[in-house]
């Protein structure tokens, strides 16, 4: 068993990591932090806890979590997670920041996206990357573990096994991403009120998105050259799930069965990548609460070019079920342990 303490547990993605944490056989959850609700229960705030986990939330403490856990998961937003990172490593425990703090490696690109001086510059080398389906080994390796974001998952996965073949023109990417409510955090604003939301489907951030830099970084590792993406993300009026339609130029000749091929190879030992039949194209409601990303193209002859399509939920794949399957990874268990559930359909 290992101990696991949640700073910001009473977030969207704190809250995912209790619900996933509480059934994993290997994990004993010792301490919960909120600044919000510091002195309520965890199963108080969401009641749907209530039976499985009665744990109290405490003000955030890094001289306890460190004594006391052998993982801290990091659920804050961007700024916050540089503190816990260094004191975790002075005190031998591991860290998985589900934040942006060390996604880039470029600490001048994260101040230009982010607004901040990166405090902890000489760390980010130090950061695994985590996605387990490319950077598996470093993981296991790793102190440190950037989950990615959950758009980035989605557009990575689905372009991984055709970048790294060098099967389509890189500076022909074009994504369209649609993402539940869900991703905007819990913490309520106009655009997420219900009145704006509901019945409406909206872009934004369409003259640059802060994730737009963390994609084109690892599309650029698996290409081995110069990326550009138009990245566009939409908010639609469904709770949890990511759908993002990729549309890339193709580089030769090549049919859809040898695509099909190409990607049933890349993930082949790859538990939470399902690469679906031909002609069923994925859908969020089939990944809702799942860790799964479903996957499949289409591949245009004449136009010569290729339209992917992924799913995943943003709060488990896109988040919290993503940073378990990291932490699995880090600790040696099976890669699947506490995470293997269908989604929930109807």
């Amino acid at each position: 068993m290992i101990r696991a303490g949640i700073i910001g547990a009473t977030g969207y993605t704190g809250a995912e990591l209790v619900r996933i944490l509480y059934r994993h056989s290997k994990v004993e959850i010792r301490y919960l932090s909120s600044r919000s609700f510091a002195g309520e229960d965890i199963s108080s705030v969401y009641p749907s806890l209530k039976g499985c986990v009665e744990k109290s939330c405490e003000e955030q403490n890094l001289g306890r979590v460190c004594e006391e856990c052998d993982v801290i998961f990091a659920a804050l937003p961007h700024g916050h997670s540089v503190p816990i990172v260094k004191r975790a490593l002075e005190s031998g425990v591991k860290v998985i920041d589900l934040g942006a703090d060390f996604r880039l490696k470029n600490p001048e690109e994260y101040e230009r996206w982010y607004g901040l001086k990166h405090e902890a510059p000489d760390l980010l080398d130090e950061a695994a990357y985590g996605l387990p389906e490319i950077y598996e080994r470093d993981i296991e390796k790793a102190r440190i573990v950037a989950n990615p974001g959950c758009y980035p998952t989605s557009i990575i996965l689905g372009l991984a096994p055709l970048l790294k073949k060098g099967v389509i023109k890189t500076e022909s990417i074009v994504a369209d991403s649609k993402s539940g409510v869900s991703g905007a955090g819990r913490t309520p604003s106009e655009k997420t009120h219900f009145v704006e939301c509901n019945e409406n489907v909206s872009a934004y951030g369409v003259s640059g998105h802060r994730h737009r830099p963390e994609i084109e970084q690892e599309l650029e590792k698996l290409a081995g050259n110069s990326v550009r993406i138009t990245f566009t993300p939409h908010l639609v009026p469904i709770t949890r799930g990511i759908l993002s339609t990729i549309y890339a130029e193709l580089d030769f000749d090549i049919t859809q069965g040898e695509v099909r091929e190409l990607y049933e190879s890349f993930y082949q030992h790859k538990p939470f990548v399902r690469i679906l039949p031909e002609g069923v194209f994925p859908r969020t409601r089939w990944v809702y609460g799942s860790n799964f990303c479903d996957i499949n193209f289409y591949v245009d002859s004449e136009a010569k070019r290729i339209t992917v399509i992924s799913a995943i939920d943003n709060l488990v794949k896109g988040a919290s079920g993503q940073a378990v399957q990291n932490m699995n990874l880090m600790f040696g268990f099976s890669e699947v342990e506490g995470l293997m559930v269908p989604g929930l359909c109807p």
